[in-house]
């Protein structure tokens, strides 16, 4: 089994990746909180981990993969507990129950993941579906010391749990800095120390999402659904836990010192972040008008975008460069990603369909590329280094349109080692790194087909038939297209 090698974010070390139970990986990746459209951090952070999951998969690892989705408890300021609870505001907005909110962005979030060609998780589980579990574990945070209620709501003891325990050691936040970094926010009266976070937060009357627990009808602290659901389906401690690198304070600092607390163990053996998006060099968001959704995108329906970008397209983008590293967007770039895409997929054609009865058998060319083949392994083994290994793939693709272009002397070709090589290209592109290649003219005659339907729809909607016009918009809908009536 090939070794592979983690930059590990809780000790800064790369290091070789040994599992708790021999051939099995248990991984936990923060999903999404649903209350709004998804965005290009969403699908790196989905795509990272895509990649690790298929790898760990392609050397013959079983893999458990988490990923949760957060559907109550995540208020709108995280460090402080503060605001209102971002899909009770969205439903407040929008005048739908929180929960509709919540399924919509989760349905929109799945379909534009799958586009991208991106797996689904193991087990996908959300917060509002773990209230028993969060609860337990509050209770034994009390039990334990490490936690108080206070007029209903529970709060986990910072303070006390840093005077024993290395807080703040994975996002490298050190308490005195903390404390002097806080202010006093309404409602924060109640806690000993303004850092302290919420486990359990005793809901106002108008509250809608609540539950009974031992101190109040309440709602769960944000921090305390991942631990919940982590440890719950992949025991204490699991291999990999992974997510942002927003995420790492507070919210994966609090993931630790919940566990530990808990448990009196770690919560798991490695930390994987992955880096953001920025445009211009600038981390995307609303309130700079820099962002852009993964719907936008694939629409081209967005003031800064040039074009629609395929989602195979944006995929590829992404993978050019190492999940540590941010990813600057812009449409010159995407446009690149989009040309050198084309290419590996023409040269992936194009050798498929050459006479291989001239090749010969040649020792030193057999060499050669398996020496790039295992360039590829060594790449992804060195915490999962995309970048590099789609490099080697367009080493390989240029000798593809040498061969098919016949620029090469064809009797110098080792018949067997090509047949190896094709193979494993095949394996690094499809399987491991889930590029999509797109089939002639399947994209135009796509689009001719969905303007078809539109101008049916349209003359239905004309001539007052809307039971045909409303069974095209639900096909459609159902494919995770999106109809409009403007």
């Amino acid at each position: 089994m090939q070794k592979v090698f983690i930059k590990n974010t809780l000790t800064g070390e790369k290091e070789e990746f040994k599992p708790i139970v021999e051939g099995r990986l248990g991984m936990y990746v923060c999903g999404p909180t649903v209350y709004g459209d998804p965005h290009m951090g969403h699908a790196r952070s989905a795509l990272t981990f895509d990649v690790v999951f298929r790898y760990f998969q392609e050397i013959g690892y079983k893999v458990r993969y988490v990923r949760n989705i957060t559907d109550v408890g995540h208020l709108e300021d995280e460090e402080n507990d503060a605001g209102e609870d971002k899909i009770l505001k969205k439903a407040r907005l929008e005048q739908l129950e929180p929960m509709e909110v919540a399924q919509h962005y989760t349905n929109v979030y799945r379909a534009a993941l799958r586009k991208m060609n991106i797996k689904d998780p193991s087990i996908e589980p959300t917060a509002s579906g773990h209230i028993i579990e969060q609860i337990k574990i509050t209770e034994d945070l009390i039990s334990n010391g490490w936690a108080y209620e206070v007029n209903g709501s529970v709060y986990f003891d910072v303070v006390k749990f840093s005077d024993e325990h290395d807080y703040g050691k994975l996002s490298g936040r050190r308490i005195d800095e903390l404390m002097e970094g806080t202010r006093e926010l309404d409602n924060q009266s109640e806690k000993k120390n303004a850092v302290d976070f919420a486990l359990w937060k005793k809901a106002a009357p108008e509250h809608i999402m609540k539950w009974p627990s031992p101190w109040s009808v309440g709602f769960p602290g944000w921090h305390v659904e991942c631990t919940a659901m982590s440890t719950k389906y992949l025991g204490v401690p699991f291999d990999l836990h992974g997510g942002g690198m927003d995420l790492k304070f507070p919210h994966h600092e609090a993931e630790i010192a919940q566990c530990a607390g808990a448990t009196g163990k770690m919560t798991c053996n490695y930390w994987m972040h992955h880096n953001m998006v920025t445009l211009d060099g600038q981390k995307m968001a609303k309130s700079k008008g820099n962002f852009i959704t993964l719907g936008e995108l694939f629409a081209g329906d967005h003031k800064l975008l040039e074009q629609a970008y395929d989602p195979k397209t944006v995929r590829y983008f992404m993978l050019l460069s190492h999940y540590s590293s941010p990813i600057d967007f812009s449409n010159s770039a995407l446009q690149g990603a989009e040309k050198a895409l084309k290419r590996l997929g023409e040269s992936w054609k194009r050798i498929n369909e050459v006479d291989t009865s001239q090749f010969g058998s040649s020792p030193e060319f057999a060499e050669n590329w398996q020496k790039v083949i295992d360039e590829m392994y060594g790449f992804m083994n060195d915490d999962f280094n995309t970048a590099q290994t789609i490099a080697k793939l367009n080493e390989i693709s240029a000798l593809f349109n040498a061969i098919s272009n016949n620029q090469i002397d064809l009797s110098t070709i080792d018949k067997v080692a090509l047949d190896n090589l094709k193979e494993e290209f095949s394996n690094f592109t499809f399987d491991i790194l889930g590029i999509e290649f797109e089939e002639d003219g399947s994209s135009n005659n796509q689009n001719e087909l969905l303007d078809i339907l539109g101008e049916v729809r349209a003359q239905a909607r004309a001539e007052k038939n809307y039971v045909l016009s409303d069974l095209i918009r639900d096909k459609l809908n159902a494919l995770g297209l999106e109809i409009q009536d403007k």
